[in-house]
């Protein structure tokens, strides 16, 4: 399978991601400006990240790498260790060409988790991304938003994109407690403006 057909199929995959995440705070509609109004950076050669930071809510994490689960889900980070954040290594890693994605809980096992603050983020905020190249690619945040998790709108988190692109992810809305998973997504849209 080719990468693209394979990020493809991986979109098809996301609603069992989203059910999987679990631990989130909420109450974020979408804002900011649209991707397109941002001045992007050339994409990079893939490389391998190794820390997230998210200078606006203070979050800074390594990196794990995701994959799938035997049922075919995208993997999350351990609920056990709430602080890690992982990426998804079966798409693009950030500052490729095309739509990467960290994922990361707002809380588990009755404490905050790295993305507890996700919702703060505001269009204009940076994330930073070091990778194993020794750069870091520096995203700027063009738009946040909250959907409910039935409504997880795949085809802009995964689908193609004009350049590199970076979706960070993790739950948000009220506690669905028969599900023990929050009902809706946290969804920071950013694009690649620089690299240092």
């Amino acid at each position: 399978m080719s990468r693209t057909s394979g990020r493809l199929a991986v979109a098809a995959l996301l609603l069992g991601l989203v059910t999987l995440l679990t631990g989130c705070a909420g109450g974020l509609t979408v804002a900011g400006a649209p991707a397109a109004e941002l001045a992007g950076a050339d994409a990079l050669a893939r490389s391998v990240p190794a820390e997230i930071s998210i200078p606006r809510i203070e979050a800074t994490s390594s990196l794990v790498e995701l994959g799938l689960n035997p049922d075919e889900t995208v993997e999350v980070p351990p609920v056990d260790q709430p602080m890690q954040a992982g990426w998804y290594g079966l798409g693009v890693t950030p500052g490729e060409q095309g739509s990467a994605v960290i994922l990361g809980h707002v809380d588990g096992g009755g404490q905050a988790g790295i993305f507890h603050r996700l919702k703060d983020v505001q269009a204009g905020d940076e994330v930073l991304v070091r990778r194993d190249d020794g750069r870091t690619a520096v995203f700027t945040v063009s738009r946040t938003q909250q959907v409910p998790k039935a409504e997880f709108p795949t085809e802009a988190v995964y689908g193609p994109s004009d350049g590199p692109e970076l979706r960070v992810i993790t739950c948000g809305g009220s506690f669905d407690a028969d599900r023990r998973s929050y009902r809706d997504n946290v969804i920071v849209y950013a694009t690649l403006t620089s690299v240092r």
